[in-house]
C-alpha cells in the first residue's frame, strides 16, 4: 500500500525523548477538529456510574501518559496504522461529575460529531457506563455486534432500587435502546460471584453468547476467537475493553477486580483475532491509577488501545481499499498484513 506523509504521525521517541512534550494518545498530535480522521482517539474522564471502587475518571489521562510507550508497528501483525489511516487525538469529552444523565448527554453529543465526522471513536474511559452514550451516537442508524472482553456482563437491571444508570447496567439499556443486537454479541471472560444465581439469565435470554471464563480455558484462544468470529458475522461491530477481564496479577488498578482472568498476551491474541472485521468503534475502561501506584495498569490499558488501533486502522484500509462494501461487509478477499 503507498504510504502518505500528509498522515498525522506519532512524535517520534528517537527525535524528541518520550518522557517529553505534552502527553497524548500514542503522542499524536491533539485536534480541535475530527475532520478529516479516520480514526479518533478520545477520553472520557468520568467515573460517575461506579458503584463502589471510583477512580477511574483519572483512566484518559493515565492512558495518555503510558501511551507513549507505543511505537509505530505492530510487531506480529506488523500493521502500521499511522501509515494506512489518518489517527488523532480529539481530546476529552466534557463531563459534570455531579450529574450521570448530564454526562451522558454530553458524551454521546461529544461522539456524535466525530461519528459525524467520519471517524471511529476509540474511546479512554472512564466506568463502563461510557459505552451506553458512544453506542448512542455510533449506532443510532442500526444496532451494532459487539465483542466484549470483561470479567462481568454489564447486563444488570437496577442498582439501589431504581438506579438504571450504572456501569454494571450500559449493555442491557443498549439493548432495550435497539442500539445492541444481543444474536451478535460474545462476552469472554466472565467471571467472580453473584447476588443470585440467575443474574446473568437476561443476557443469555437475549441472545448474548456468554463465554465464562472457566469456558474460555476449555475452549482455548483460536476456538474463542473464531467462536467470537462466528457471533458478530460480517456487520458492523463494536469492541469494548474493561481491563478487569484481565486477571487482577497483571491490571490491579481497576475498579471491581476478579481473580482467575485471562493474560494479557491471551487478551492481546484474542484482539489481534479479530483483524477483518467490520469494526465501528471501541473502548478501553475501568483503567482506575489510584488503585495501581506502579502505573502497570495503564500500561496495559495503553498497550490494549495499541492492539485495538491496530485493527480499526486495517479495517479502515480495507473499506477504502474496496475490500469491505459500503454496508460493512466484506467480499471475503484480503490483503494480508499491512507493513510500513
Amino acid at each position: 500500500m503507498a504510504q502518505t506523509s500528509a498522515f498525522p504521525k506519532p512524535q517520534s521517541g528517537l527525535v524528541v525523548p518520550r518522557f517529553g512534550g505534552i502527553a497524548t494518545f500514542m503522542r499524536l498530535p491533539l485536534l480541535d477538529d475530527p475532520a478529516g480522521l479516520d480514526i479518533a482517539l478520545l477520553g472520557v474522564p468520568w467515573d460517575g456510574g461506579t458503584t463502589n471502587r471510583a477512580g477511574a475518571r483519572h483512566g484518559p489521562r493515565a492512558l495518555r501518559d503510558a501511551s507513549c510507550l507505543m511505537r509505530y508497528v505492530h510487531h506480529v501483525s506488523r500493521i502500521s496504522p499511522y501509515d494506512i489511516a489518518r489517527i488523532g487525538d480529539v481530546g476529552d469529552s466534557s463531563v459534570n461529575p455531579i450529574d450521570l444523565m448530564d454526562t451522558l448527554k454530553r458524551v454521546q453529543k461529544f461522539v456524535a460529531r466525530v461519528h459525524a465526522a467520519g471517524a471511529i471513536p476509540l474511546t479512554a474511559g472512564g466506568d463502563h457506563l461510557i459505552s451506553l452514550p458512544i453506542m448512542r451516537a455510533v449506532a443510532k442508524d442500526r444496532p451494532v455486534g459487539m465483542v466484549h472482553f470483561d470479567a462481568h456482563t454489564d447486563t444488570w437491571d437496577r442498582y439501589f432500587g431504581e438506579c438504571k444508570y450504572t456501569h454494571g447496567t450500559p449493555f442491557r439499556r443498549a439493548i432495550e435502546e435497539g442500539l445492541l443486537d444481543p444474536k451478535r454479541t460474545i462476552q469472554i471472560g466472565i467471571r467472580g460471584s453473584l447476588y443470585g444465581e440467575a443474574d446473568n439469565d437476561w443476557g443469555e435470554q437475549q441472545g448474548i453468547r456468554i463465554v465464562t471464563i472457566e469456558e474460555f480455558y476449555k475452549l482455548g484462544v483460536d476456538k474463542v476467537i473464531k467462536e467470537a468470529r462466528r457471533v458478530v458475522g460480517d456487520g458492523p461491530t463494536y469492541v469494548s475493553f474493561d481491563v478487569d477481564g484481565l486477571d487482577p496479577v497483571y491490571a490491579p488498578g481497576t475498579g471491581t477486580p476478579e481473580i482467575g482472568g485471562y493474560s494479557t498476551h491471551e487478551a492481546q491474541a484474542m484482539i489481534r483475532g479479530l483483524q477483518g472485521l467490520d469494526l465501528v468503534g471501541a473502548d478501553v475502561v475501568e483503567v482506575a491509577p489510584p488503585f495501581d501506584p506502579s502505573g502497570n495498569t495503564a500500561v496495559v490499558g495503553a498497550t490494549m488501545m495499541f492492539e485495538i488501533l491496530c485493527i480499526l486502522a486495517d479495517a479502515v484500509a480495507r473499506r477504502r481499499e474496496g475490500n469491505m462494501k459500503p454496508n460493512g461487509k466484506g467480499n471475503g478477499k484480503s490483503n494480508g498484513k499491512r507493513k510500513r
